[in-house]
């Protein structure tokens, strides 16, 4: 009797350092390093590298266990499949992260933005309203799995029915309020398919036979309630869902240019397709007023697919195709719930730029039924794979450079160019790769006058992002060394990237004023209607002044008199 006492005690023991053994990479949802900037998800991936020793001594010694067990008990009690470890994992996290948001939205913590009430370990209610929506199946699955009937169940069945309402009804509170509609599409979708799985064939196919003409009745009406309910989002925030339907269009041409994909990245092969189209000037008048400059499309088909590839985007959909007809085969209908959502999610909004929903997603499709071959190796693999590949000193690299980067932010934003110049530059080896940083960097430079300088870094900073002030700054640089074509050749390119902004009209005014060389009434008149007539996005005082001395500027146009500036105006519209 002691010996199976003891047996017992070392299978629950097995069972934590393996759950141990999951739960402590995937928690890297939970990391969150307000040193860095927002947005910033380094620290995620240095939490990964540190835990993966950790989880492989647990994988090791549970493995030990195993090995040395009695072989009677050993097949009294299985080996359970990763998908298990990987359910539980997900609705301890998720609780987390419910509770999370909880405590953020009475005002008990942070959020990760200041515009934002509820972000939970995100710096965006969207992502967090994503994850979260991702995990309401999980929730669903353990709950229906557990018979209807109370009495007569054993314990463990009853506290995993209790665990998985607790984690439900506290994901369910917290989800209307992130105002993702991303999320409550995918929330919806994969419990409505879990729900679906579960049904009873043969009562449902009774009931079918009998109220076959209510069924349709009720289910044209649902059709009805939807459709209102649908444009009821989409009219919740419509330039929004129009932003994003303007972005998949944009996409979509990039695409059609790039079938193989492209080797400049997403950002800079987007910004080449809405300048393209914004010249041909077949646009519509909504879509000015809706277009950014994005980092990623809103849709992580249409990302993938222009990256990497036609053939290699249909290659990954036939993987996941695989992987969830596996999962259904095996039953486990929690796993591919929490697939299926993280696939309506990844449709409108952008999940994989995410470590958290990376790592998740991989170990979802494994969990399907791939991974019970490897399950037990999984950690201890990929954490001698991380540490072959140095990934792990990398990224501890990049976090201190992202830290070092917040200091120099300061005094670039203080306006002590030349102190942030000697920090950029110091920090470049490790962030060059980097949009935000090059464009600091280049910026910094142009304020400190050495413009030949600055060009380096701008152009390197369109690879990696498309927004058009790194071609205002690289106009502006030009037209410093009174290279006045090259000048306005990257104002007009920055109309072309967002015609909706005034910035690049005011600086091609200004340019077209100039006293010599390039000084032209008809064009200054030209740029000056749309400085004086444009409605912003966002209207700022910086708008006003402008305008302001644009007026000023043609009042003395005959004078000749240079109009001195109202200062560096540099909008952030």
């Amino acid at each position: 009797m002691p010996s199976t006492v003891n047996s017992l005690i070392m299978q629950y023991v097995k069972h934590g350092l393996l759950f141990a053994a999951l739960c402590l990479p995937l928690s890297m949802v939970c990391v969150v390093t307000p040193e860095l900037s927002s947005g910033e998800t380094i620290g995620q991936w240095v939490w990964f590298g540190k835990t993966l020793p950790f989880a492989a001594g647990c994988v090791i010694v549970a493995s030990l266990i195993q090995l040395y067990e009695r072989a009677p008990l050993r097949k009294a009690l299985r080996f359970p499949d990763f998908s298990v470890y990987l359910s539980w994992s997900l609705l301890f996290l998720g609780t987390v992260e419910a509770v999370w948001g909880l405590r953020q939205l009475y005002g008990f913590a942070t959020s990760g933005h200041s515009h934002y009430a509820l972000t939970g370990s995100f710096f965006n209610p969207g992502p967090y309203a994503g994850y979260l929506a991702m995990i309401l199946p999980v929730c669903l699955y353990h709950y229906m799995r557990v018979p209807g009937e109370w009495k007569g169940l054993r314990k463990s069945l009853k506290a995993e029915r209790i665990a998985a309402a607790i984690a439900g009804i506290l994901l369910l509170c917290i989800l209307p309020s992130t105002m993702s509609r991303s999320a409550w599409a995918a929330a919806a979708i994969g419990c409505g398919w879990v729900a679906y799985m579960y049904r009873d064939k043969r009562k449902w196919s009774i009931l079918w036979r009998r109220y076959r003409k209510r069924y349709l009745l009720w289910g044209t009406g649902i059709f009805f309630i939807l459709s209102i309910a649908a444009a009821g989002i989409f009219l919740l925030k419509q330039d929004s869902a129009l932003g994003r339907l303007f972005m998949w269009k944009i996409t979509c041409r990039a695409i059609a240019t790039h079938p193989w994909g492209c080797a400049t990245g997403f950002a800079s092969t987007y910004g080449e397709a809405q300048s393209a189209y914004f010249a041909s000037g077949d646009n519509a008048a909504w879509e000015e007023r809706v277009a950014g400059s994005p980092e990623y499309a809103f849709n992580e088909y249409l990302d993938f697919a222009l990256t990497h590839g036609i053939p290699l985007f249909i290659l990954l959909l036939l993987v996941i195709s695989g992987c969830l007809w596996m999962g259904v085969k095996l039953r486990r209908y929690g796993i591919c719930g929490a697939l299926i959502s993280l696939l309506v999610f990844s449709f409108s909004s952008y999940p994989l730029y995410f470590p958290a929903f990376i790592v998740v997603g991989i170990c979802l499709l494994l969990a399907c039924g791939v991974g019970d071959v490897i399950s037990k190796y999984l950690v201890l693999c990929t954490c001698v794979a991380v540490y072959t590949g140095s990934y792990m000193e990398r990224w501890t690299q990049e976090k201190e450079a992202c830290r070092d980067w917040m200091t120099a932010k300061i005094f670039y934003r203080s306006g002590s160019y030349e102190v942030a110049n000697r920090a950029y530059e110091r920090l470049y080896p490790a962030l060059g790769k980097k949009g935000a940083f090059l464009f600091e960097y280049g910026h910094s430079l142009h304020k400190s006058g050495r413009h030949d300088e600055s060009f380096k870094y701008l152009y390197e900073a369109q690879l990696y992002s498309n927004d058009p002030m790194i071609l205002n700054i690289i106009g502006k640089s030009y037209q410093a060394l009174c290279e006045y074509a090259s000048a306005e050749k990257y104002f007009h390119a920055s109309i072309n990237r967002l015609p909706g902004r005034i910035y690049p009209y005011y600086l091609l005014a200004k340019l077209y004023s100039e006293p010599e060389g390039y000084r032209d009434k008809d064009k200054f008149e030209a740029m000056k209607w749309h400085v004086l007539n444009r409605e912003p996005k966002i209207h700022s005082t910086a708008i006003d002044e402008m305008r302001m001395e644009v007026k000023k500027i043609a009042e003395n146009w005959d004078t000749g008199n240079r109009i001195p500036s109202t200062g560096d105006i540099e909008p952030e519209e």
